[in-house]
């Protein structure tokens, strides 16, 4: 059967080239649309973790205040990346936002600012619970979103906006690939159903001699599955070089945003799994597609 299936896929190259190319290109865009899905969430995830949150103390706090405040964060299971910023290292954030105004940061003491907590929300529809908690502590003046993130009055438009973005992407990558998978499908019953029409005669001799149809489907079969197999190995190569070619100026432009793995082997393993499961995808791609098509012929 695997002799017959070399055969076929020599006597007709364009034919092979052309489920080959379609294939490639299915893989391609559904390898893409995979590290971009997991781009979107590991970004919203870093959003989400990151210090977001700050509870400026009021002007007469004690120590004991600073205490309390701090058990209640470490102890709410919402919250997360619990830091206190003293008046000192509130200063010298200060100075560091106002670097060019020098004269301005001279008449700044550490006294008059205010020390603080940052702290994180494991999930951004937290925020306003514990924003509306943290404010009823008597030591606590206002609690603040981080400048990354705007005021209060936005929070259910950041909410909404980072958590859209990453369903949007999954939503319209699940359709585009879905419309390229059948697109393939299509294309490789076309292509076997051409190789099968070719054959006829062939096939009506090995079934009048008592072939089975395990043994007549087996070349096809065999025929669909490398189509997809090499075109998944090939889109997920194209994909893989890249993301390895943009990775630089997306690092720049993302900066510290960790939106791909930064370690090497870290993005390799991400690549391999995609490859283990796109091989199984086109494994069963390829089964299917010249499955139907033989079985509809031998109806016929």
């Amino acid at each position: 059967m695997i002799n017959t299936a070399i055969k076929h896929i020599r006597r007709a190259p364009y034919q092979a080239l052309t489920a080959i190319l379609i294939m490639t290109i299915t893989f391609f865009v559904a390898t893409l649309m995979i590290v971009i899905a997991y781009a979107s969430s590991t970004t919203l995830k870093y959003y989400e973790t990151k210090p977001q949150l700050i509870a400026y103390f009021k002007r007469d706090f004690k120590a004991e205040d600073v205490a309390l405040v701090k058990s209640k964060l470490e102890a709410d299971s919402r919250v997360e990346n619990v830091r206190f910023v003293s008046q000192d290292e509130a200063l010298e954030i200060y100075k560091q936002l106002e670097v060019n105004n020098p004269q301005v940061t001279e008449f700044v003491s550490s006294k008059i600012l205010p020390p603080s907590y940052e702290f994180s929300a494991k999930d951004l529809n937290f925020t306003q619970d514990l924003i509306n908690e943290i404010e009823e502590l008597p030591s606590i003046e206002e609690v603040r979103f981080t400048a990354s993130l705007g005021g209060k009055e936005n929070l259910k438009e950041v909410v909404s906006r980072l958590t859209s973005i990453s369903k949007n992407i999954r939503v319209g990558g699940a359709v585009t690939l879905t419309i390229l998978l059948l697109s393939s499908l299509l294309v490789l019953l076309v292509i076997i159903g051409m190789r099968i029409s070719t054959r006829r005669d062939e096939i009506e001799i090995l079934q009048l001699i008592g072939a089975t149809p395990g043994f007549i489907r087996g070349p096809f079969i065999l025929e669909g599955v490398f189509y997809a197999v090499v075109g998944a190995l090939l889109g997920w190569l194209l994909a893989l070089l890249t993301t390895v070619y943009l990775s630089p100026s997306l690092v720049r432009f993302f900066q510290t945003v960790p939106f791909l793995p930064r370690d090497i082997l870290a993005l390799l393993s991400l690549f391999g799994i995609i490859l283990a499961g796109e091989v199984l995808l086109a494994i069963i791609l390829g089964t299917a597609g010249s499955f139907v098509a033989i079985k509809r012929y031998l109806k016929i």
